[in-house]
């Protein structure tokens, strides 16, 4: 019997959430995705202090050029193995201001290309604030493909769709986990998962009014959460979660369906800077957890700048 992740594939492109190399090498995803979190968690590993070193000594004692350097050494290492997309996230500090957001996504381009790395396997990974959607319409128009992150509401979704992005993240696990704080319950039955079902809305607008964006489903929490989004056009999956599903072979249903969506009765929306910060302001939840979010990002890439700037200064 095939087991779960081998059932997932056959109907979902499926992604590895981690900037441990090692880990992607062993699970031989399609593509991989990281956040400064990730990439500070791994640049804390022994293993990878010499992507570290490296970055530090090339970039002659400039901070902002190193913490660049960090992010792409990982990314190189990675696209070495994984054939499709590698996700580098744009810092999180920049994520109300469109013009430094698109200087710093060239910027990164422009170390992988140094790096022999070509911009199609890159995806410049950037926080759905309505700024961040703008920046990604600029880059996208140069050929510069992005990752639209901390997706929580319906309303950056759509924003995210009409301005071209590639790709984005609409986040399940950090949805769950707000609704369980404010309605006072231990979780959900898998189909019933408050993260299932935005990811589930998302995607059946997109393919109800022919979007082109890729749906990647991101932050799980449990495996079933996993198996209600059989179908969605990718899933980035952290490793334990991909060693979970290896381990059994308990069938899966096809949940996400093209061609049913289709014929859904789903009103459009239609998305200007006013509607789209009223829609965010009236959903609670999307506005804490963007919010939220864009802090712990940049908590983590405050982490990583010290461990570079002891190094810099040592």
């Amino acid at each position: 019997m095939a087991t779960q992740l081998d059932q997932l594939k056959e109907h979902t492109i499926v992604v590895a959430d981690t900037g441990d190399v090692d880990a992607i090498d062993r699970l031989k995803p399609q593509d991989a995705t990281t956040n400064p979190s990730l990439i500070y968690k791994a640049a804390s590993m022994e293993k990878y202090s010499k992507m570290i070193d490296d970055a530090v000594a090339s970039s002659n004692g400039d901070l902002s050029l190193a913490m660049d350097k960090v992010a792409v050494n990982f990314g190189i290492e990675i696209t070495k193995i994984v054939p499709g997309y590698v996700s580098t996230e744009v810092d999180a500090r920049l994520s109300f201001d469109t013009d430094a957001t698109v200087a710093k996504a060239r910027k990164i381009i422009e170390l992988y290309k140094e790096a022999g790395i070509d911009k199609s396997r890159i995806l410049i990974k950037i926080a759905a604030t309505w700024e961040g959607i703008k920046a990604a319409e600029v880059l996208e128009k140069e050929g510069i493909t992005c990752n639209l992150t901390l997706i929580f509401s319906i309303a950056q979704a759509i924003a995210c769709a009409e301005a071209g992005v590639t790709l984005i993240s609409p986040f399940v696990g950090r949805i769950m986990d707000w609704y369980k704080k404010e309605e006072g319950v231990d979780g959900y039955a898998g189909a019933e998962d408050p993260g299932v079902l935005s990811v589930t809305k998302i995607y059946n607008y997109y393919k109800k009014y022919g979007h082109d964006t890729i749906v990647m489903g991101a932050s799980f929490r449990n495996a079933d959460e996993i198996v209600e989004l059989t179908g969605c056009d990718r899933l980035t999956i952290s490793p334990a979660l991909l060693d979970k599903l290896a381990e059994s072979t308990d069938p899966i249903n096809v949940k996400l369906d093209a061609s049913k969506a289709a014929d859904m009765d789903i009103a459009k929306i239609d998305i200007d800077e006013k509607s789209f910060r009223w829609m965010l302001n009236q959903d609670a939840m999307a506005t804490e957890k963007l919010a939220q979010g864009i802090r712990g990002f940049t908590a983590d890439i405050i982490k990583l700048e010290n461990i570079i700037k002891a190094k810099i200064e040592a």
